[in-house]
């Protein structure tokens, strides 16, 4: 299986060196495709992913962030779409950035919701204008939340498969797609999950990266019944680290993912101390993590909520 190589895990590496730049260009030159980063059974990906800022203090500490992730050589950077697609001249703004100023690969967000077709071709227009190759293609969650209706834009699409064939059919683009270690709340049925991960890979999705989970036999499982049904290209564990006890609880709400027992036990013991919940959140990460590879998830993609030091310290740590 792509996603998961059974091979033991050497000492978790990352790149040390910031691929070729164009001096007469104000992007880096020769971004690779992430299909093709993952494709190296010697290299595990570090990867980051922000959301786009809405003013300009958010900008200063985004900007930040990734500046301050930047020695850590990440192989790719991604930046969200916002919840319906309102923050998304955000997002190309953002991303661009990354583009411009730091050497890692930069991966935009495209999704469904509230959008045409013509909406979404104008969309990745704007990523192939700032020379973005790498897309993440998902449907999104319905405006009412993930547990809502879905409720398709009349001119837009049903479903990321169908996004996955648009952004193909656009360019020469390499496209991520979303998994689900958790069921998604929307159907709750595990087996619909991975048979629709099958489906993206077919439409031409070349690579996957999981939703918040906890518990790194959750990864394994999604894995396995991924590959059952024919899909085995890699599959990235997202990872968020818990440094607040209620930003991570209205995560899991949001994603459908459950918080183990004996986690929610440690963290209610100090829900009061800051710094005891946020050095149990760095060591139940750095542990899940160590699981991860040493099981052989081809990287990690950490969820940094548009801050440094929590996710620095856990690829240090590694």
């Amino acid at each position: 299986m792509k996603g998961c190589r059974a091979t033991p895990a050497k000492a978790y590496r990352i790149r040390k060196t910031a691929p070729e730049t164009n001096q007469n260009s104000k992007y880096t030159a020769h971004m690779p495709h992430i299909a093709d980063l993952l494709k190296n059974p010697q290299h595990r990906t570090t990867s980051f992913e922000f959301f786009p800022p809405k003013n300009d203090e958010a900008q200063e500490q985004l900007q930040q962030a990734i500046t301050g992730l930047e020695p850590l050589h990440p192989d790719f950077i991604s930046v969200t779409y916002g919840a319906n697609g309102s923050a998304r001249h955000f997002t190309f703004a953002a991303t661009e950035f990354v583009k411009r100023e730091s050497s890692a690969v930069a991966m935009g967000h495209l999704t469904c919701v509230s959008q045409s077709v013509g909406d979404l071709k104008g969309a990745i227009a704007s990523y192939k204008d700032i020379q973005v190759e790498n897309i993440l293609a998902v449907r999104g969650d319905p405006v009412g939340g993930p547990t809502a209706p879905w409720v398709k834009h009349p001119d837009g699409l049903d479903n990321a498969t169908q996004l996955v064939e648009l952004v193909k059919s656009q360019g020469d683009f390499c496209v991520g797609v979303a998994a689900f270690c958790d069921p998604h709340p929307e159907t709750m049925n595990f087996e619909l999950d991975a048979k629709l991960l099958a489906d993206k890979q077919r439409a031409g999705a070349e690579f996957a990266i999981t939703q918040l989970f906890f518990g790194a036999h959750k990864y394994f499982e999604l894995v396995e019944r991924a590959a059952k049904w024919g899909c085995d290209f890699p599959i990235l564990p997202g990872i968020m680290p818990v440094t607040n006890v209620n930003q991570i609880e209205r995560f899991a709400t949001l994603s459908g993912a459950a918080l183990p027992a004996d986690l929610v036990e440690r963290l209610e013991a100090v829900r009061d101390d800051p710094a005891s919940v946020r050095a149990i959140g760095i060591e139940v990460a750095v542990d899940m993590c160590r699981e991860l590879l040493a099981g052989g998830a081809p990287g990690l993609h950490f969820f940094t909520q548009n801050r440094s030091k929590a996710t620095r310290e856990i690829v240090e740590a590694l």
